[in-house]
């Protein structure tokens, strides 16, 4: 898990200069045609669990891919382009928030008086994450405003999309999932570029290898190292696993992108993740 989260801390690294050449509904729809390529031949070989599937699976299917997978990331990297890189990344430590308040109405899950007031207090944390880069009550601009809610946002989609897979893992594989979830969002993501008017340029090297670098190292093989973990891990120490996304993506943008975390972004995180390690599945049901 560790490993995984470790893998998916590259991403901001190698998604931020594609965002200078080309715009983030276009770096999304590349990203999954490179991903389609191999979820094909997997669904392909699981054509009989395909054929098992119910409406309603499919219909979580599609929240996991157009609102998970597409309009997620395309968020997630239009806040990248727009605002502070540690901002968008420290902000999804916020996911399991989201997971939990939607665990209630689609999973029967019931979170307690006492967690209510942890999700206040995570609120608290995440105004420190998305402002916390100028004080704690600094005058903010449209941009900053609008670069922490495209990554609350994903934030949300991704939290929302963890629900759905708990909602579908007792029938369907997770091998089975990540393929479509991939290969699902491609309408959307079609739809969303033709919409915005964006062209699909020709890519030059530079591009198509941060873009299959992006794919294959925070997209697929962070995915898969980290959900075989967490089969065998628990809740707790998952949490802990977990810290090390924040960690690489924060070390790696100090790196390579001169952009450092505030002390007060720093304190923000931790609130955050207080929050997070004391609302755990465990935690949470009562």
């Amino acid at each position: 898990m560790a490993l995984g989260s470790a893998l998916w801390g590259t991403d901001s690294v190698l998604r931020r200069p594609l965002t200078r050449s080309l715009a983030s509904p276009a770096i999304v729809l590349y990203e999954h045609l490179i991903l389609s390529l191999i979820a094909i031949p997997v669904l392909i070989s699981r054509w009989r669990e395909l054929r098992e599937m119910r409406a309603r699976d499919w219909l979580a299917v599609l929240g996991i891919a157009w609102g998970g997978s597409a309009l997620a990331t395309v968020l997630f990297t239009e806040a990248i382009s727009r605002g502070n890189v540690n901002t968008a990344v420290l902000l999804q430590k916020v996911q399991p928030l989201f997971t939990f308040l939607l665990a209630g109405p689609l999973l029967g899950e019931r979170l307690t008086r006492r967690h209510w007031g942890y999700l206040g207090l995570g609120v608290a944390g995440a105004w420190l994450v998305s402002f916390g880069d100028r004080g704690l009550l600094p005058p903010l601009s449209g941009v900053e405003i609008s670069a922490a809610l495209f990554a609350l946002g994903a934030s949300a989609l991704w939290g929302s999309s963890t629900v759905l897979g708990r909602f579908l893992s007792p029938r369907v594989s997770f091998l089975t999932i990540t393929s479509l979830r991939f290969l699902v969002a491609l309408p959307l993501l079609f739809l969303i570029t033709l919409w915005h008017g964006v062209t699909l340029p020709a890519l030059n090297v530079e591009q198509f290898g941060r873009l299959s670098a992006m794919a294959l190292i925070p997209g697929l093989a962070a995915l898969l190292l980290y959900y075989r973990g967490l089969m065998s891990t628990p809740a707790s120490v998952a949490a802990i696993a977990e810290l090390a996304f924040p960690a690489t993506a924060v070390i790696l943008n100090w790196t390579f992108l001169n952009q450092r975390p505030a002390m007060v972004q720093v304190a923000g995180f931790a609130v955050i993740w207080f929050v997070v390690w004391r609302i755990q599945p465990g935690e949470a049901v009562e």
